[in-house]
């Protein structure tokens, strides 16, 4: 833990939480990642090591408390605090600090376990659907969705049910979707988005797909204007 010096709010508050991948696990915490293997999968660029250094960490500060005898972490009191701060940091970076993807930032497996859990069973049919998503030129082309009506599993490999519907696109598009930069009805208009499979399913799965906690802050920055965009202008207008 790094020490500043100063008596101050901010700084103890940073010496608990500023430390890398630290709020990035809160977030994962907040949004229902209790178990370390679930955290893990959602931070792959983090070692194994340093997610249970840092869960200590927290949980000696008193922002999680360990499941007795499992590998579960529930947030307390203190950590569900910090969602507005969290978030702050989602509506800020959506307005001056996010743009189009970058090729590091594009990690097919991530974006499918953040898809999996935003995925609302209840608004397909009730009966067992599968999804089946190609993203060509990738490390890893295929995955499939399971949709049953309480429970959305994610699959590597072909999981042997017929195939309900297929989405194909482009990894940085499907990203794009997700984090709430392009509509995925206006991405399947304009070709950028293939969806092929039973019309009813086809016709639901908009709903289905709940995005990204942080897409209506995107979203809501794209309808004001990027923040970079507002003061570039104002630099070269100066």
């Amino acid at each position: 833990m790094s020490r500043y010096g100063q008596y101050c709010p901010v700084t103890r508050s940073l010496e608990i939480l500023g430390d890398r991948w630290t709020l990035l696990i809160v977030r994962d915490l907040l949004l229902g990642a209790h178990r370390f293997n679930e955290l893990s999968r959602g931070l792959p660029g983090m070692s194994r090591a340093i997610l249970s250094k840092r869960l200590d960490h927290l949980e000696r500060h008193g922002l999680v408390e360990r499941d007795p005898g499992g590998d579960g972490y529930t947030p307390t009191a203190s950590c569900t605090d910090l969602q507005p701060i969290v978030f702050g940091l989602a509506e800020w970076g959506a307005r001056w600090a996010f743009g189009e993807p970058r090729p590091d930032e594009l990690d097919p497996t991530v974006l499918m376990w953040w898809i999996r859990s935003g995925i609302d069973p209840s608004s397909i049919d009730g009966s067992r659907t599968v999804l089946q998503v190609n993203l060509p030129g990738g490390r890893r082309t295929r995955y499939w969705f399971v949709i049953a009506p309480h429970d959305v599993s994610l699959c590597f490999t072909d999981p042997g049910y017929d195939v309900d519907v297929v989405l194909e696109t482009p990894l940085a598009t499907l990203y794009e979707i997700w984090e709430g930069r392009i509509e995925l009805g206006r991405a399947v208009r304009d070709g950028q988005v293939r969806l092929l499979g039973r019309r009813d399913v086809v016709l639901r799965l908009p709903s289905a797909l709940l995005l990204s906690p942080v897409a209506p802050y995107v979203r809501r920055s794209l309808a004001m204007g990027s923040g970079r965009d507002t003061a570039a202008a104002d630099r070269g207008g100066s």
